[in-house]
């Protein structure tokens, strides 16, 4: 594996910052996760060193994240803290990744509609806060966001006046710290530092407690023969999960420096860090929008500056647990607030009733599912109405797209032609790929819009590159109408991809007309209304096209 060094400088500069970053974060993390400050520190150091070295955006700095945590501490409920299940479900994730990668599922993933990642978004910023709320005030509330709701009150009657001192302080810090301040040092350490030193002082608040230091243990995965299922459904949530948090911060590197990332590579990098991660007792993650920024901001451009990232956590880590275990548990919930209002998409949030009214409820709903049910449901319900709403509306252009054409219309030749069917031909042309959205409407409107006096219908379908079986069905039902009303049909333009599909579905097809354009189709019908016409109809026709009974 080639390493560019031409970078080296910036590269080293944006993996030191980055780490000194993420440090604060990876505790912060760890804790709301439950599985303690180490294993979100084990977790930024092994999937941001895999992440980075096989990863396909070279800038991207991968790590614990918000969106993972959230997750992470359902599970931690779920399974009454077992952290080898937890753990395992981390590693399955992982695999997962790796699958989605090596499928080519990259560019899928990033096709989720904008308003459902908002809503999505917008709603594990809440529950961060949520989550967050009873430690500000020195309580220690459950993990579930129905749960935390619900402790909020007992949090409330009995405050402890230190922890909501230091948590504020802490968010008056990390809000109002110079920005040429935070590119030497970043706002969330400086609270971390101060925080800790007033509490050593002053005491009185709870704190993180006795936290093991050095290199991590291997943790092989177990499955549960009575929890198998719930590490799966957590499995796969991870992964999608994380995957779409990946991607979103790539496409947020390749903004910053006008490159291009590699999306399958990239799930393929996250699977394999998430994969040792767990194996090492680590949370799992994804790539980390601002750590990114971050990395991007102070000269990092490729693989090296996430690798000295993790690099640079390793060696604060051999040695940081006798200082760790004095970080009061309310500036960490502080610095995860911040994290949660950072998260939440204001920016769309205060223009959202200018935007399409759709859209609004769209994101409301993937908001409400996100926070008061799960994840996966929120995501995939979003997608699904989105996906449904996005063919209702490609259906009504179809349908508003189908109007017989009216003599005068078209080519000279085709106006003339259809000024001399007097009313008794009815030409429909279809536009663009017809779905099964419109199909259930077309038969209906070519049944409403036909002249009662058309004796010859014809279906143009010049302007369709392809169909699908709801669509030949559609088409059938048109083609039964016509033929029980004693009119005749006559498709035109139809390639030879559309009339394989006709020709096995329509059980009527031997006593359809083909023709290969318009005029051909005009010039049939006009004959089938006048026998006695002398018009050369067949110069513009394959004769092997047409059905021998016509």
């Amino acid at each position: 594996m080639k390493f560019d060094l031409s970078n080296l400088r910036g590269d080293l500069a944006g993996g030191l910052t980055a780490g000194i970053v993420a440090l604060p974060l990876a505790l912060a993390f760890g804790v709301a996760s439950g599985l303690g400050p180490m294993a979100g520190l084990y977790g930024a150091i092994v999937l941001g060193f895999f992440a980075s070295l096989f990863g396909g955006t070279p800038s991207q700095i991968s790590g614990p994240t918000g969106p993972m945590v959230v997750v992470m501490a359902g599970l931690f409920a779920s399974l009454s803290g077992d952290a080898t299940l937890i753990l395992t479900a981390v590693m399955l994730a992982g695999v997962i990744q790796i699958a989605f990668g090596v499928l080519g599922l990259g560019q899928y993933i990033r096709l989720v509609p904008y308003p459902v990642i908002s809503g999505f978004m917008t709603g594990i910023g809440a529950i961060i806060i949520i989550l967050q709320m009873g430690r500000m005030v020195g309580g220690e509330p459950p993990s579930g966001t129905i749960a935390a709701i619900g402790y909020l009150p007992t949090a409330l009657s009995s405050i402890n006046w230190m922890a909501l001192a230091l948590g504020a302080g802490t968010l008056a810090i990390v809000y109002t710290w110079p920005a040429k301040f935070g590119k030497i040092i970043p706002g969330p350490l400086v609270a971390l530092i101060i925080g800790t030193i007033v509490s050593l002082i002053v005491g009185g608040a709870p704190v993180l407690g006795d936290i093991p230091s050095g290199l991590p243990t291997l943790h092989l995965p177990v499955f549960s023969s009575d929890q198998w299922v719930l590490i799966v459904e957590a499995a796969i949530i991870l992964a999608v999960l994380g995957a779409i948090d990946s991607l979103l911060t790539s496409l947020v590197a390749d903004n910053m420096t006008r490159t291009r990332h590699e999306s399958n590579r990239e799930l393929v990098g996250q699977g394999i860090g998430n994969t040792f991660a767990g194996l090492l007792g680590g949370i799992g993650g994804a790539g980390a929008t601002m750590r990114t920024v971050v990395n991007i901001r102070s000269g990092g451009q490729t693989k090296i500056s996430g690798m000295t990232h993790s690099l640079v956590l390793l060696a604060i880590v051999l040695g940081l647990g006798p200082m760790a275990s004095n970080i009061p548990h309310a500036v960490l919930a502080g610095i995860l607030v911040k994290v949660g209002l950072d998260i939440i998409d204001w920016r769309y949030l205060k223009r959202a009733h200018k935007g399409p009214r759709w859209d609004l409820i769209l994101m409301v709903l993937v908001l409400g599912l996100t926070v008061f049910v799960d994840l996966i449901t929120a995501v995939a319900a979003g997608v699904v109405l989105a996906a449904l709403a996005f063919v209702r509306e490609v259906a009504q252009l179809q349908i508003n797209e189908l109007k017989p054409a009216m003599a005068g219309e078209g080519t000279p030749e085709e106006a003339e032609l259809l000024k001399q069917a007097k009313g008794r031909v009815s030409l429909f042309s279809f536009g663009g790929p017809m779905s099964f959205g419109a199909a259930a409407d077309l038969g209906h409107h070519v049944r409403e819009r036909a002249p009662k006096g058309s004796q010859v219908l014809i279906l143009d379908f010049s302007r369709v590159p392809k169909i699908d079986v709801s669509a030949a069905m559609a088409v059938e039902t048109i083609a039964t109408d016509a033929l029980g009303s004693g009119r005749s049909l006559v498709i035109s333009g139809a390639n030879d991809d559309i009339k394989e599909v006709l020709k096995g579905l329509l059980s009527e097809y031997q006593e359809i007309t083909l023709a290969d354009n318009q005029i051909s189709a005009l010039k049939k019908a006009l004959k089938e209304i006048n026998p006695s016409s002398n018009d050369d109809d067949n110069l513009a026709d394959d004769p092997a096209l047409r059905p021998a009974s016509t």
